[in-house]
């Protein structure tokens, strides 16, 4: 192998040159496309208005590296600015720009669509930007005109500025129009974005490669649904062993980082311009396609995103469908996905993965998401672990939108498991929705309630049940070993504790809803325990094919054990170690000072001497369908004797996230 080289590029240098240091070039896509196994790109301060589309690959021992020289300053941005408005009527300005700029891609004339979008308002993949902020597009100049702040958006302030595009056909240009109301957008920072990708190959299989300290921003991607190509302004595409390190991310009008699905022709939006199989079947049918098109542990997954703070996207934060297996999400800071309520479909989460087998997310704070994250099909051997999650719903008085999500920290859907929520604060209305079985809620502080229990999964259709088949895994492995319907239950609950902090705003909800508000472990009382689902199979000789069919597309059993409730959140009836306390009120308060989180909360003293067990791996034993245990990638065993902190529990413990409560005193982040 060739010696390592290091190239230089400077958007300020007096003119472009060899990537030397003394004569760097001025676009960081000139070292892409000569970079080699080893090499390092240091990237000066600076705006560079450019697409990267890195050509060749790494190696796993000699990674090609793009860092900024100085951390987040040097800025890759899928925008330009625009400095030609000119007063149209009031405070709306107008300006034109030569759809010549726009090259193959034109986001004003494309529009974000596709497989789930359930949204009645279809916008544009482009979007007009003030001061770093997304303007909100109207449908018509008179809408902009008034400039009303829609009802459905987070931050009415911010939804006031408003803005509209046409085309003229005749000079082939763009037109925008635009309400800053009172602002001179000659004078202030506006931007359109003109590209669809800032940083991200335009082929498959460009392995290990590092970004480390970039903010990059604003890019007019597309709508990133499951079986179709998904992009983001950031990712490895279709590829193996990226690190995503130490970069902002912010302002995509889908997805910020995509870890996700690679370009199938025959697969890709198929529901939407076929319409001929169900949309459930073309998920399947990308699964398996998948493995033709080499979805193998060898070849794809294995990324870590890490210490990036991603933010002001209207898909997701982080999208992955089947090419995020075997990575690594942690210490990021996620924050305001999907407030707008410009867009709307069933793939908008702070994180939404598909298909995230092994995938570890922890040690994030994610936080005004539309959910926090939502592991979809497949999440087999994932674990959400040690995370702040908080204020994932719509702020009080905000109207929902039709085809807009529900809100939750933590979705799993249709999966198999085993699937690990551990150490986690889950400060939200809902903090656990899943229409799923084989999953271990461990040790975590909950203040919000389970949903969609026994629910969310099957249709009804011609008057009978159409089973939503689902498939799962070769342990540790993409290969897929079997496909089932979800039978619900398979959970274990241990050692969390429940606070009832919200009132329930609709007592006629029950745990079937998305939203159901009612905190607690009651929701698992329609599930045997392990002893009464074992009966059937439990007896000598030969059983009886037929008279087990019951028993086979029954409930699975669940396991409750060690926890505590408070302020009136409801107990399981299988649970017999617990603590309830029917007497004093509990209080949580989550505070922030100069960026610095604290709980305030007097739960531990009412905590008094209750003990839990320590769990393991072997307490936990095997989720049923994939007969898979909870365990660590590796497939070693997990000893939970770890704290949200990482401090260690000892020979018992306390139930929560906290070893003990000096640290729940703690700054959390």
């Amino acid at each position: 192998m060739e010696k390592a080289k290091t190239y230089y590029v400077n958007a300020s240098a007096s003119r472009d040159g060899n990537g030397s240091s003394l004569m760097p070039f001025k676009h960081i896509n000139d070292a892409a496309k000569i970079a080699k196994p080893g090499d390092e790109i240091i990237v000066a301060p600076g705006i560079y208005r450019e697409y990267v589309n890195p050509v060749n690959a790494g190696l796993e021992d000699a990674r090609i590296t793009y860092r900024s020289e100085k951390p987040l300053g040097a800025v890759i941005t899928g925008a330009e600015e625009l400095k030609t408005w000119k007063k149209h009527k009031g405070t709306v300005w107008t300006a034109r720009v030569s759809n010549s700029v726009f090259g193959s891609y034109n986001p004003y004339r494309t529009f974000v669509y596709g497989d789930w979008y359930f949204s009645p308002m279809i916008r544009h993949t482009g979007c007009v930007f003030l001061n770093d902020l997304a303007m909100y597009e109207t449908t018509s100049i008179g809408e902009c005109e008034k400039a009303v702040p829609d009802e459905h958006a987070w931050w009415p302030e911010e939804a006031r500025f408003q803005w509209y595009t046409e085309q003229d056909e005749k000079t082939d240009e763009t037109v925008f129009y635009a309400n800053f109301h009172g602002l001179n957008p000659n004078k202030e920072n506006v931007e359109i974005t003109v590209r669809r990708n800032c940083f991200m190959p335009d082929k498959n299989y460009v392995n290990y490669i590092t970004v480390s300290g970039f903010n990059i921003n604003k890019a007019a991607t597309t709508w990133a649904p499951p079986a179709a190509y998904q992009d983001g302004m950031v990712g490895p595409h279709w590829s193996k062993g990226w690190i995503i390190e130490d970069c902002e991310i912010y302002g995509s009008r889908c997805c910020g980082i995509s870890l996700g699905k690679y370009l199938d022709p025959e697969n890709d939006m198929y529901f939407t311009k076929k319409h001929v199989k169900s949309p459930t079947q073309m998920e399947r049918d990308a699964v398996c396609r998948g493995q033709f098109h080499g979805w193998t542990k060898e070849r794809i997954g294995s990324h870590i995103v890490r210490r990036c703070n991603i933010h002001h996207c209207e898909q997701t934060g982080i999208v992955g469908r089947m090419g995020g297996v075997f990575s690594t999400i942690e210490d990021c800071h996620i924050h305001h996905i999907c407030n707008s309520s410009q867009l709307g479909g069933a793939e908008t989460a702070g994180i939404k993965l598909h298909a995230g087998i092994d995938v570890t997310i922890r040690r994030n704070h994610i936080h005004h998401c539309i959910m926090g994250v939502w592991l979809d099909w497949e999440a087999q051997g994932a674990r959400v672990s040690q995370n702040l999650m908080h204020d994932n719903f719509r702020p009080e008085g905000i109207k929902t939108r039709d085809g807009i999500m529900f809100h939750t920290d933590v979705f799993v859907e249709v999966g198999h498991g085993p699937t690990l929520i551990d150490n986690n604060l889950l400060l939200s209305k809902v903090s656990v929705t899943i229409p799923s079985e084989g999953i271990a809620v461990v040790h975590n502080l909950i203040l919000g309630s389970f949903s969609l229990i026994n629910s969310g999964v099957d249709s009804v259709v011609n008057g009978q049940r159409e089973p939503r088949y689902t498939p799962y895994h070769i342990r540790h492995r993409t290969e897929v070993a079997g496909f089932m319907t979800i039978l619900h239950g398979d959970d274990r609950i241990y050692n969390n504790i429940f606070i009832q902090h919200f009132k329930i705003e609709d007592k006629k909800k029950t745990p079937q809803d998305a939203d159901y508000m009612a905190v607690g472990t009651k929701v698992f009382d329609i599930f045997p325990t392990f002893e009464e689902w074992n009966k059937p199979f439990a007896g000598d000789g030969m059983p009886d094919m037929g008279a087990l069919a019951n028993a086979h597309f029954g409930h699975l059993p669940v396991w409750v054990a060690g926890n505590a409730y408070f302020n009136g959140a409801n107990v399981c009836k299988h649970e017999k170690e617990k603590l309830v306390d029917k007497k004093n009120k509990v209080n949580v308060e989550l505070t922030e000072k100069d960026g610095k989180y604290r709980l305030v909360t007097n739960v531990y003293s009412f905590l008094k001497e209750f003990k839990d067990n320590i769990i393991t791996s072997d307490v936990l034993g095997c989720a049923f369908e994939p007969e898979q245990r909870f365990e660590n990638p590796d497939g070693t065993a997990i000893t939970f004797d770890s704290d949200f902190f990482g401090n260690h529990r000892g020979l018992s413990t306390l139930p929560g996230p906290f070893a003990d409560g000096a640290a729940a005193k703690k700054v959390l982040l």
